[in-house]
């Protein structure tokens, strides 16, 4: 990590977090629909949810909520969190997934610490980065476990999720203030739902602004000297939001919050040669310096 801050001392930015799936690797490798087919199999089979409303629900939740998790979650679901991850991604298909050598030299050729911030598991992200072959291009990944760790964790790691999570927001506004009988009232032109917005998920996850300045606080990084790839709309937004500069990847089209668009991470170098900023300079000065010191060591 110390080699990597001081190679981008001289740079415009300073760290580079990015999504990881669907960003690191195209969405057509089929990971992404595997990954579905199984998640709505954990809800026919594990939470008993009627066959017909699962695909509805399913992508509805994601919508609302950024991953059907949370969506459970907040509708009162109960089932373990680990469970579900090694349901939901143990059983995927990597082998889908093959070595990247092209995005590995474009990443290891970047001076900046690079992370990985996914609303996946620890072990999913540890899967997809080994399949790519980039699983020692990253300083570290924050991932779900990061952003919701258990409550035998320690104090410090549980006080950040506290600190994110303590700004009282419109909906619980309303909720102190409307009378019990009217949240409980199913009132035909304007629903409790339209008053206070869906039920609030106990995970924390992306697009949440909060989820993306907690993970800027546990990188410790300048969110102005930050570049955020992703190729959600919605989470770019949300990075915009938290004050990082933005990539959306996997589109040759601007979204709202985004700064630059790339229909593939592989045209990272063409749309944002910022990046490598100051990098030549150096590497000539140090390909000088080596020359010299070989030059006195064989006279």
């Amino acid at each position: 990590m110390d080699a990597a801050i001081g190679r981008s001392g001289g740079a415009k930015y300073d760290c580079l977090l990015f999504d990881l799936d669907d960003t690191l690797y195209p969405l057509s490798s089929g990971l992404n629909l595997a990954c579905r087919k199984n998640i709505e199999e954990f809800m026919l089979q594990q939470l008993q949810i009627e066959e017909g409303e699962v695909p509805r629900m399913c992508l509805d939740l994601y919508r609302e909520y950024g991953t059907t998790m949370a969506g459970l979650k907040a509708l009162g679901y109960e089932f373990d969190n680990d469970e579900f991850h090694a349901y939901v991604h143990g059983r995927l298909p990597y082998d889908l997934l093959t070595h990247d050598l092209v995005l590995r030299n474009l990443l290891l050729s970047m001076p900046q610490r690079k992370i990985i911030f996914t609303n996946a598991d620890r072990a999913h992200a540890a899967q997809v980065l080994n399949r790519l072959g980039l699983e020692d291009c990253f300083e570290g990944i924050i991932c779900f476990e990061t952003l919701n760790p258990p409550h035998n964790l320690d104090d410090e790691a549980e006080e950040v999720l506290n600190c994110m999570s303590s700004t009282p927001t419109a909906a619980d506004d309303l909720r102190t203030v409307l009378p019990k009988q009217a949240l409980e009232a199913k009132a035909t032109d304007l629903t409790v739902t339209s008053l206070i917005g869906p039920p609030k998920s106990p995970i924390l996850c992306k697009p949440s602004v909060k989820a993306t300045e907690a993970a800027i606080r546990i990188a410790n990084v300048d969110p102005k000297k930050t570049i955020f790839f992703d190729d959600s709309a919605r989470n770019i937004a949300s990075g915009k939001a938290a004050g990082l500069h933005t990539v959306i990847v996997g589109s040759s089209v601007l979204v709202p919050g985004a700064d630059h668009a790339l229909s593939s991470i592989h045209n990272i170098k063409e749309a944002l040669p910022e990046i490598w900023e100051g990098e030549e300079g150096q590497q000539l000065e140090q390909f000088m310096q080596s020359n010299t010191v070989e030059t006195v060591v064989l006279a």
